[in-house]
């Protein structure tokens, strides 16, 4: 039995689940999220707790298992709690700002480099060398915190860049002078 996917997930207050064939549906304070589910599975919604269980032992179920539970746990989290993706700027004269919902980014370019939210995600920037990107889907807040990043990667030579704030970037040695 998958170790994460017999764990039952605790529903909190003012959250609510429904499941229809090969889609769980879920409400709560901050929105409401909708996941996909294998027809398969087993999902049961009884007295405040979701169980997934499988049918069989197959391989497909067994992989499909946590990965399952997981997804329904972290809907359930995004809707009461919400998540949140902290980056980091690092360099002489790289900043961020908020132009309206956008985020405008000063990085080094010859532009200033704008980026456009998607539905359901908002960005914060409590000062310039701080970014917050805020959301319910987890995976819409770490694709959205990753297409940032990638606007300027931090550089193994001085650390400058865009980071996420638990990232840690190995600096390499510069060039060694010559005998």
């Amino acid at each position: 039995m998958s170790r994460i996917g017999k764990q039952p997930i605790t529903l909190p207050k003012g959250v609510t689940v429904e499941v229809a064939p090969g889609l769980v549906k879920v409400k709560g304070a901050k929105g409401e999220l909708a996941v996909p589910v294998h027809p398969d599975l087993i999902i049961k919604n009884e007295g405040g707790t979701v169980t997934v269980s499988r049918p069989s032992d197959s391989r497909t179920h067994k992989s499909l298992h946590g990965l399952t539970r997981t997804l329904i746990a972290n809907a359930v989290q995004g809707v009461s709690v919400g998540f949140v993706k902290e980056m980091l700027i690092s360099g002489t004269g790289y900043r961020a700002a908020l132009q309206g919902k956008n985020l405008e980014l000063t990085v080094g370019h010859s532009h200033k480099d704008i980026v456009t939210p998607p539905n359901g995600i908002t960005f914060e920037v409590p000062e310039p060398t701080r970014i917050r990107v805020i959301g319910i889907d987890k995976q819409l807040v770490g694709q959205v915190a990753a297409n940032v990043r990638a606007v300027r990667p931090p550089d193994a030579y001085h650390a400058k860049g865009i980071r996420y704030a638990d990232e840690v970037v190995k600096t390499k040695p510069g060039k060694t002078a010559g005998k």
